[in-house]
């Protein structure tokens, strides 16, 4: 078990929401659109998700079933732990081709918008380290450790329950003022900080999250069945992708937007300040042709510092061959004869759980 050292320092309560407040100035400061506060408790998050796994639905994701309950009583994972101080940024990359009309075009690659730019995991950890920097030249040594979906973490009823927003049906944060194209980190701390007010859902009856899912993943209001669901087939699934879910894949070659592009209150949603998270290499306008033709060097050159680069070049492969076979279907005489082209070819040198899905993609046409 990982220990928070206990500076056994106390702090009145008006101190606490000095520094609670500044903590907030400060989280701005860096870049975080918002910080919040609050405490262990994780009952209702832990009954939900003993369900969930009970039902199987977290597919090839053994970890989200190791560490007992660990990763629903913090202070279990972390010894000492008494707040959670916790933050988003908001990622949304002005300038960029719109997500629908990348959709609508079968001779595109379309890659989750979270993934476009760089690593959140190494951007949010570095801000959240220097807004821990930040207390701790203000009140000296004090006992934190910072996660940025790197532990067995609830950041979202975390999140929920400081009050950063709500967990919608498809089981993304929701802020009424920000929609949920943000990410989230968390800093454990040993502090006894004034906690914030939980949010309260603003769902109502909307499901167009449920409706507009393209694998029917949504399988009821708050529960996301991840064996269906796009961005698990095309990010976590390490083997063959299921035959009867590659049509409905689409040209969706890393992730899944569909549940957010859909959902009414990202009208509200803002466009992010941050460079990091601008497109590299143009991933938010590229053919998949382009994509595919990329060897194992170029794939790792072109994905370096970002979250893409963690699937490998044969799970990039693999799903790019599936949206090759969806898009012909619709291409025209001139590309479907290039696409087969360009399948047939890879065929000669590449690992069987890629030649499996080419195999599939050439009987598209």
């Amino acid at each position: 078990m990982s220990q928070i050292q206990n500076t056994s320092r106390s702090y009145s309560d008006e101190q606490l929401h000095k520094l609670a407040k500044q903590i907030k100035v400060w989280g701005q400061e860096l870049g975080f659109q918002q910080i919040a506060v609050t405490d262990t408790n994780l009952h209702n998050a832990e009954e939900i998700l003993n369900n969930w796994l009970e039902q199987g639905c977290h597919g090839d994701m053994d970890w989200m079933a190791q560490h007992g309950t660990k990763r629903t009583r913090p202070a279990e994972l972390i010894e000492g732990t008494h707040r959670i101080i916790t933050g988003r940024m908001d990622y949304w990359p002005p300038d960029i081709v719109k997500a629908e009309s990348i959709l609508a075009d079968a001779s595109k690659a379309y890659i989750s918008r979270y993934a476009l730019g760089r690593d959140y995991h190494k951007v949010l950890r570095k801000r959240l380290q220097m807004l821990s920097t930040k207390i701790e030249n203000e009140i000296g040594e004090f006992g934190y450790r910072v996660f940025v979906d790197s532990a067995p973490v609830m950041e979202k009823p975390l999140a929920e329950k400081a009050g950063l927003g709500w967990i919608g049906k498809h089981s993304n944060l929701l802020n009424k003022e920000a929609g949920s194209w943000f990410f989230l980190g968390e800093i454990y701390t040993d502090l006894p900080l004034p906690v914030d007010n939980p949010a309260e859902k603003h769902c109502g009856t909307c499901q167009s999250c449920i409706d507009v899912c393209p694998t029917k993943a949504i399988t009821q209001p708050y529960v996301v069945d991840a064996r269906l669901c796009i961005s698990y087939l095309t990010i976590e699934l390490k083997g063959i992708i299921p035959e009867n879910l590659r049509t409905l894949m689409g040209n969706r070659i890393y992730g899944c937007d569909d549940c957010q592009l859909c959902c009414p209150w990202n009208r509200f949603a803002t466009e992010t300040p941050e460079a990091d998270f601008m497109p590299r290499h143009h991933l938010d306008d590229v053919t998949l042709l382009a994509l595919f033709s990329w060897d194992e060097k170029t794939f790792l050159k072109k994905t370096e510092g970002t979250a893409i680069r963690r699937i490998g070049h044969e799970r990039w492969l693999r799903n790019i061959a599936v949206a090759l076979g969806n898009s012909l279907a619709t291409a025209d005489e001139k590309i479907k004869k290039e696409i087969i082209q360009v399948l047939r070819k890879k065929l000669d040198d590449t690992p069987e759980v890629v030649k499996e899905h080419i195999i599939w993609a050439l009987k598209q046409a």
